[in-house]
């Protein structure tokens, strides 16, 4: 039996989620972690691995962005980042972004990692609580109170504390 076909609707597969999913994943990971460097890393090693698992990956799309976040979350620990996250994360974002995005990503600074995991999964990403909870190892109930209080925090930030 020649898999072939199978090998081949993988990449298929892989390269229409590099093309669809890459620059969103891009950019939810820099407003998780802050960091060009941590995020650039860690989609390209999410699409190296998926590449590596081929046929073993039943949805690529989630695989990508679970891996991805676990990388980038995983190396935030590691360079232990995650608790002071550089304040002027602006720097890292090109200067035609507008002035009310740059004010957003410093102030996403300022929430919990789990809180701006969530915020950015669920709002950013479209993601539901319970493909966020997949993706950040956690309940569809700790995202749900993580949003909440990020969205609360975020208003108070951005001085909009009007409901």
């Amino acid at each position: 039996m020649d898999e072939t076909p199978t090998v081949t609707a993988a990449l298929d597969d892989v390269e229409r989620a590099y093309k669809e999913q890459s620059e969103k994943l891009w950019r939810s990971l820099l407003l998780f972690s802050g960091d060009p460097e941590v995020e650039s890393d860690a989609v390209a090693e999410a699409f190296a691995q998926v590449l590596r698992r081929g046929t073993a990956i039943r949805d690529v799309d989630r695989w990508v962005w679970t891996a991805a976040f676990r990388i980038a979350r995983g190396e935030l620990k590691r360079r232990r980042a995650h608790e002071s996250l550089s304040s002027d994360v602006a720097d890292a974002v090109p200067a035609d972004v507008p002035t009310e995005t740059v004010d957003l990503i410093r102030a996403l600074t300022q929430l919990s990692p789990k809180q701006r995991g969530s915020v950015v999964l669920h709002h950013y990403a479209g993601y539901s609580n319970k493909e966020t909870a997949a993706i950040l190892d956690t309940t569809a109930a700790a995202v749900g109170v993580h949003v909440e209080r990020g969205r609360r925090r975020l208003r108070i930030l951005l001085g909009d504390d009007d409901e």
